[in-house]
């Protein structure tokens, strides 16, 4: 008896299975693109202007619609960045690269936005630390989701000495003690790195069990120790006598955190007139002041705010339409 479709419909029949799938498969990762150029505004990655530089002291930021750095009250002229930091003579840009997986090029450049070396790391650029000397350098990526206020998120924080030329890729690797007692765990992310003025020194978050903690970071020894609990993206001032950052003051995933102002002397802190939840790393603007993203008034970017480091005052608005703030100073001599 005949088969009623035929051997060359059951061919046709698989091949048709085999083709939907692709599209569906191929429907996913376009999918997946569209949305991650819609995140970024289908910025390109373009390079400096050739008159734009760190020579003129100033607050420079990321313009949330071009997705480049701009100085001031002037036009964005500088390079296309995700997050940008810097301090001494260099500066630091993450940026997205497009396709799939998500992918980050940590870009290094001089005072002229010349680029000195890149370095291509997996995930989603995240966060941007420069050293007050310009010589250590460390990037923060999500490999994988994109917000600390969701469960289930892993990160991967580089360091760069530019010194040697050493790259740690990951610092989990780092010997960590929890409580004076050396701590194994292999849920261990660590993000939002901040140098002392030593180039040695260093201070981050560490994420373990489902708590996060302030830990102190010694390169040369290699070694890490936790100093505080429910510590988020550490900023050290200046002085080096207190740390910024976000805590943890609320179960609601929409705005879970307050910043804060730490003492190192004592572990001290307080809260700053900021009451809306920040979801970043602030940046000392001055020994005074923070500056830091809110999502934009429009409900489109982020705006750049400024608060007293004191718990003082109120927030104020400094750039629309900005993030990444950084206050340059002019160069030596």
């Amino acid at each position: 008896m005949a088969d009623p479709a035929g051997t060359g419909g059951l061919v046709k029949a698989r091949s048709l299975v085999l083709v939907l799938a692709a599209l569906v498969l191929l429907g996913g990762s376009l999918g997946y693109v569209l949305h991650a150029r819609a995140r970024d505004g289908g910025h390109r990655l373009v390079a400096a202007e050739g008159s734009f530089t760190l020579n003129e002291p100033g607050l420079y930021y990321r313009d949330t619609a071009t997705g480049r750095i701009a100085r001031g009250q002037g036009p964005p002229d500088g390079p296309s960045c995700e997050r940008f930091y810097a301090a001494g003579d260099r500066a630091l840009c993450l940026q997205a690269l497009p396709g799939v997986p998500a992918r980050t090029r940590a870009v290094v450049y001089d005072r002229r936005f010349t680029e000195l070396q890149a370095v291509t790391v997996p995930g989603i650029p995240n966060r941007a630390r420069v050293s007050a000397s310009g010589q250590l350098l460390s990037w923060t990526a999500f490999a994988v989701g994109d917000s600390y206020a969701a469960g289930g998120f892993s990160t991967r924080t580089s360091v760069l000495d530019l010194r040697t030329g050493y790259l740690v890729k990951s610092i989990e690797s780092i010997p960590l003690t929890v409580d004076g007692t050396r701590y194994h765990a292999a849920d261990l992310n660590y993000w939002g790195v901040t140098f002392a003025a030593d180039d040695n020194r260093f201070y981050a978050t560490v994420s373990t069990g489902g708590r996060t903690h302030l830990v102190e970071g010694d390169l040369r020894a290699w070694s890490a120790r936790t100093l505080r609990e429910n510590v988020e993206c550490p900023s050290l001032s200046p002085d080096g006598t207190r740390i910024a950052f976000k805590k943890r003051v609320s179960a609601d995933p929409d705005a879970p955190w307050r910043l804060h102002v730490l003492e190192l002397d004592g572990l001290r802190e307080h809260p700053l007139a900021e009451s809306r939840s920040v979801d970043d790393q602030a940046a000392w603007l001055d020994g005074g002041t923070l500056g830091y993203a809110l999502p934009g008034r429009d409900g489109k970017g982020s705006d750049v705010w400024a608060v007293p480091a004191d718990g003082s005052g109120e927030p104020r608005l400094l750039v629309p339409g900005g993030s990444s703030p950084v206050a340059v100073p002019a160069p030596p001599g």
